[in-house]
């Protein structure tokens, strides 16, 4: 199973949210672009909260050097994205049979140079896992961002809900939506391996079943 996880924002959460289905599969991750934070990228903070020893972390497609949209950082940094050239790690890298975890950059249409945006990565086998976090707006951004994905016959697995509760727009979303709940993050003092643990093991059992 190829699992995509994508936001529909940045900094809703789509880090925590891949290391906690990486922990709860014991799946291997991969993040295609990593945009500015090189010393401290996604890559070294999903490393940093899994405790199983059988995922393998695989290299970046493009290392860029600026926190910015990633066709801004690229043009910073004299290239340009080139989709073909963003490569799934071979299966044999990644012992056959094993899960995938892929974690995208922002939203959906977040491009990636003149006519590329992250959706063009999420490829026919993929399995779309959407975080969403409240905050005004956010209906509309969580609901953009699904109708997106079913107008190019993505693949939408489900949603989990990032920070703090609201029954009222989570209730909205998915009956609006159609797309069911995986699980809830809650807005946590901090995270470690313990709390990435306990929340892998309540998020397992639907993630199986996707």
């Amino acid at each position: 199973m190829k699992i995509f996880i994508t936001g529909i924002s940045t900094d809703v959460g789509k880090t925590i949210a891949s290391a906690i289905i990486v922990e709860a599969l014991k799946a291997d991750y991969w993040k295609p672009i990593q945009a500015g934070d090189l010393e401290n990228s996604d890559s070294h903070k999903i490393k940093s909260y899994i405790s199983n020893h059988k995922t393998t972390i695989h290299e970046n497609s493009y290392k860029l050097n600026t926190p910015a949209s990633p066709h801004l950082a690229a043009e910073l940094d004299g290239i340009t994205i080139v989709l073909n050239q963003i490569k799934e790690p071979n299966p044999d890298s990644y012992r056959e049979k094993n899960h995938l975890v892929i974690e995208g950059a922002g939203g959906v249409f977040v491009p990636l140079n003149d006519k590329d945006c992250v959706i063009d990565l999420i490829k026919k086998d993929y399995k779309v896992i959407v975080v969403s976090r409240h905050y005004l707006g956010s209906i509309n951004h969580t609901l953009l961002t699904i109708e997106a994905l079913k107008n190019r016959k993505i693949n939408i697995a489900g949603i989990i809900f990032n920070g703090d509760e609201n029954k009222s727009s989570e209730s909205i979303i998915l009956k609006m939506s159609g797309v069911k709940c995986i699980g809830r993050i809650e807005q946590e003092p901090y995270f470690d391996k313990a709390v990435i643990r306990e929340y892998a093991d309540l998020f397992r059992e639907n993630l199986l079943n996707l």
